[in-house]
């Protein structure tokens, strides 16, 4: 008699079962999938950090800030949704919230143009 991988009670059924019940499934990919999903709400969390950041100090199209700035605030440099080269050197990017850096070591906070949908791409 096959056991339940989780619980080790007697499984009754399909002779390919693993668990007794829903439940003992359900919590043994729970606990599997519990590392790996507390590292993507990590990253999600200093994404959206990130993003609030720039939202709030980007008023306008373009706005410069100091680095030192932009770090007492809570600011990740590490996190970011894209990175392109551009004329004046990599721009990062946090979703439409965009950041390149100048020589004398503040950024430019700027924003990116989402082109909006017409109803022919829906």
């Amino acid at each position: 008699m096959k056991t339940c991988v989780r619980c080790g009670d007697a499984i009754v059924g399909r002779v390919d079962k693993k668990f007794c019940c829903d439940g003992c499934r359900s919590a043994y990919n729970n606990s599997i999938n519990k590392q790996r999903d507390r590292n993507i709400r990590q990253i999600n969390s200093r994404l959206r950090r990130n993003y609030k950041i720039l939202s709030e100090l980007n008023t306008g199209q373009k706005v410069t800030a100091s680095k030192k700035k932009l770090i007492s605030k809570g600011f990740d440099f590490d996190f970011f949704t894209q990175a392109m080269h551009s004329s004046h050197g990599i721009t990062f990017y946090l979703y439409d919230q965009g950041y390149f850096p100048l020589s004398n070591g503040s950024y430019v906070l700027i924003r990116k143009e989402v082109p909006k949908r017409n109803k022919l791409q829906e």
